[in-house]
This record gives C-alpha cells, sequence and structure tokens, in this order.
C-alpha cells in the first residue's frame, strides 16, 4: 500500500487519537476507512465508547491536547462537549466520535457507512507500520538505481584509452655464461707421452 505524505500524516494523527481512547479506557475502538465517493473531505472516522460522560469528555479533551500538543493540530469545531453524551471533533481529514455505549447503539454510525472498512487500532498500526516500510525500501532502491550509473561513469572514467596504453618493457634475459673448455682428451694424452720420452732419453749417472 502506497500513501502519500499527507495521507502519512493523516494516519499518524488517526493513530495518536487511537492510542488516547486505549488509555484511557475506551471500549470497543474502531476506525472506519471510508469510501472516497462516499467520504466527502474525511479518509477516516474514529469511533469509540465510554461509559458514563465524564469518561467521555475526559477522552474527547485528552485527544485535542495531545494532537496539539505533538502535532501543533487543532480540530476545525467541536460539537457536543457539554452534555458528554456524543462528542464529535472534526479534524476534516478524520473525526473523532466518542459515544456513551447506549447512544452509539442507537445511532449506529458503523452500519451507516457500510461502504466503510472497520479496522481495529491493532490492524490499523500494522497496515501503517507496513506502508512505511515500503516507503522506506522504495526509497532505498531508488537511490541505488542512481548510485548505479555513477559507478559506471567512473568506472568508464578510469580506463585508459585505447592505443595509449603504455607497455611495460621488456624485461631481457640474463646472458647465458659459456661453459669452461675442457681440455681436449688426446693433447693429454699427447703431453704425457712426450714427458715419459723426455725420462727414457736422459743419460745415466756414471757410478
Amino acid at each position: 500500500m502506497k500513501i502519500s505524505p499527507a495521507q502519512e500524516q493523516t494516519r499518524a494523527l488517526v493513530q495518536a487519537a487511537a492510542a488516547v481512547c486505549e488509555d484511557k479506557k475506551a471500549v470497543d475502538t474502531r476506525i472506519l476507512e471510508l469510501d472516497s465517493a462516499d467520504s466527502g473531505l474525511s479518509d477516516f472516522f474514529l469511533v469509540t465508547s465510554a461509559t458514563n460522560e465524564r469518561q467521555a469528555v475526559a477522552i474527547a479533551d485528552e485527544i485535542e491536547l495531545r494532537l496539539k500538543r505533538n502535532f501543533g493540530v487543532y480540530p476545525n469545531s467541536v460539537e457536543g462537549r457539554r452534555h458528554g453524551e456524543w462528542i464529535l471533533l472534526d479534524y476534516v481529514d478524520f473525526v473523532v466520535h466518542v459515544f456513551l455505549s447506549e447512544r452509539r447503539a442507537f445511532y449506529d454510525i458503523e452500519r451507516l457507512r457500510k461502504s466503510a472498512r472497520p479496522l481495529t487500532p491493532e490492524e490499523f498500526d500494522a497496515e501503517l507500520k507496513s506502508a512505511l516500510a515500503e516507503k522506506t525500501r522504495a526509497a532505498r532502491r531508488k537511490k541505488a538505481a542512481v548510485a548505479r550509473p555513477r559507478k559506471a561513469a567512473t568506472a568508464k572514467k578510469a580506463r585508459p584509452a585505447k592505443g595509449k596504453t603504455k607497455k611495460a618493457p621488456a624485461r631481457k634475459a640474463p646472458a647465458k655464461k659459456a661453459p669452461a673448455k675442457k681440455p681436449a682428451r688426446k693433447t693429454a694424452e699427447k703431453n704425457a707421452g712426450a714427458r715419459k720420452t723426455a725420462r727414457k732419453a736422459r743419460p745415466r749417472r756414471a757410478g
């Protein structure tokens, strides 16, 4: 479910009002998501019940105070606070109805809005969390998609142009040393024979 920033703000306000009902021990709190073709200007009705007039006024007063303090939002109009049987706080995009239990049963506002989708506060919270999580994931995907072309462009600039690549100088192979020449075998034999002949030719000394 995709929601706009304005819808996100409205849902946050409804969520805060429903939390007040929970804190003030209201009974059977329901959130009606109104059909856009049937709702006029409002997107939601928050309907809850009180057991007596004093509790009904306390719930309405706390909703008004908390939304003013936390969001800087004031109701467009407030009706029924004097009697406390049915207090209506009109925030334009959503409307809060705080009933005495018997008055709620008599007017049966949920039945009159058959096209509305009823939600418990827990279901409403879960939908809002899911929508915000999807919004976060979409923002991350968009950021990643923007980052990919930038990385590709940077890599393209880093590549050297064709034909301009400098080749590393070829390494020269170390010169091979010529093996030492061994004296030929025939020459060695010849020299040995000459020495032997010389010894034989020497005259013996007279005794």
